[in-house]
């Protein structure tokens, strides 16, 4: 089940970064981390925390629900 959240979490990070013209490097700059844990977490090997995933949102300006799209 973890892996299958991962699986949409991840590629809904990579678009919406993507969409906003971002590399991971810039992305991880702006949010304090290092561009391995952005590109871990793009691959789905690195779960975030709810923080995280909260900062990317705020980063990205969108809604936090807009990464968890289809985690169920």
């Amino acid at each position: 089940m973890k892996d299958s959240r991962n699986k949409f979490l991840s590629a809904n990070v990579k678009a919406e970064r993507n969409r906003k013209g971002y590399t991971q490097a810039e992305l991880a700059e702006m949010i304090n981390v290092s561009e391995s844990t952005i590109s871990l977490i793009e691959r789905g090997i690195q779960t975030p925390s709810v923080f995280m995933v909260y900062d990317i949102a705020q980063v990205l300006n969108i809604d936090i629900t807009e990464l968890l799209k289809g985690i169920q």
